[in-house]
């Protein structure tokens, strides 16, 4: 298998020379290169009987690091499949159109939140409208900047369970059938929220932005199969690295699936063409990826107990997140060993080395 940060440790000097890196790129970069080695950290295993050491170097921890955060993924999962009920399920997907990628580009943080702001409220609007549903909707967001290209593509998905509490707090109120909300309603509201909101902030609307945008909303049954999808590009970053396929003569193949034959696709390209593919993806520092909404947020414990009762919900066991540290044993002896104290790493010195 090619690794990532084989393929950035070989091609940086191009990389950060070549391409609009910021410093959120380079500090990725860093991470991902540095991810497993003595540059992170070192930790010592010492066994108690036969006194046989062991060295393991510390993970970056970085979310976009292809080889960790598996376990950030999975307690994320299981925090998810904690709030699941027994009803019908909705994915829906806001996308803005490729004439307002460029202006996102140069301002992710802002344009990411007034995505997300501006779905919900678009999203609650029709909970509250609808004849079936008078009230707010549980919402689990997921912010996406990829296509199955890994070309720059923004869009959020939100999964959404059929149905929500009752004004007098008692009853479980549902649509029935297999239909949510008409997507091309939702795209209307939507974008009418969005160029709004951008004029309000001083912005200017391109004058070639589509009058119509896109919506999905599909149905996707019981809700565990969309979430599992979705967790895979939580952290680890857009990629995974069975799917580079070759390098050679400075020039990288991957695969992809896509959308519509759901056939496997390749694109052969040069190295550091697609290493900025990849990194384009990394999110500005400290932004959540990841939101609740409705009675899926976290403040809202209370009314999502009370639906978990009123639907009768038997929850699954947190495997993940109650799972215990497995004892390292010495390949000597079989022993279990300990550990010693080791030096971490000063942040300083790694910073240093991508200035």
């Amino acid at each position: 298998m090619i690794g990532l940060a084989q393929l950035l440790r070989q091609y940086q000097p191009d990389l950060r020379s070549q391409c609009p890196m910021e410093d959120r790129h380079h500090w990725a970069l860093q991470n991902i290169i540095d991810c497993h080695s003595s540059a992170c950290g070192e930790m010592v295993f010492q066994c108690k009987d036969c006194r046989q050491d062991q060295h393991a170097y510390h993970s970056c921890g970085h979310r976009s690091c292809p080889s960790c955060q598996h376990q950030a993924n999975n307690l994320w999962l299981d925090r998810q499949r904690q709030k699941l009920l027994p009803v019908e399920y909705y994915m829906v997907t806001f996308t803005l159109p490729s004439q307002l990628r460029g202006f996102v580009w140069h301002h992710q943080r802002w344009a990411y939140q007034a995505l997300f702001k501006c779905a919900v409220e678009t999203l609650m609007s029709f909970g509250h409208r609808d004849k079936q549903l008078q009230g707010d909707l549980g919402l689990t967001g997921v912010l996406h900047t990829h296509s199955r290209r890994l070309e720059f593509h923004p869009h959020v998905h939100f999964i959404v369970p059929n149905g929500g509490l009752s004004k007098d707090k008692h009853r479980w109120q549902q649509k029935h059938g297999k239909y949510l909300f008409n997507g091309r309603a939702l795209a209307k509201v939507f974008r009418a929220k969005f160029i709004d909101t951008m004029k309000q902030h001083g912005f200017s609307v391109p004058n070639t932005t589509p009058k119509q945008w896109v919506v999905q909303c599909q149905h996707v049954g019981k809700g565990d199969a969309a979430l599992t999808y979705l967790a895979r590009y939580l952290y680890r970053g857009v990629i995974n690295e069975q799917n580079i396929l070759k390098h050679e003569n400075g020039q990288i193949t991957f695969r992809y699936k896509e959308s519509n034959t759901k056939q496997w696709m390749t694109i052969t390209e040069p190295a550091v063409q697609f290493l900025w593919r990849v990194l384009q993806h990394v999110l500005p520092k400290g932004f959540r990826r990841t939101r609740d909404y409705g009675f899926l947020h976290g403040n809202a414990h209370k009314t999502l107990k009370r639906l978990q009762l009123i639907l009768r919900v038997k929850l699954p066991e947190q495997t993940t997140a109650q799972r215990k540290k497995t004892e390292r044993l010495c390949p000597c002896c079989g022993h279990p060993m300990r550990v010693i104290p080791f030096v971490k790493v000063r942040q300083t010195s790694r910073l240093r080395t991508i200035n």
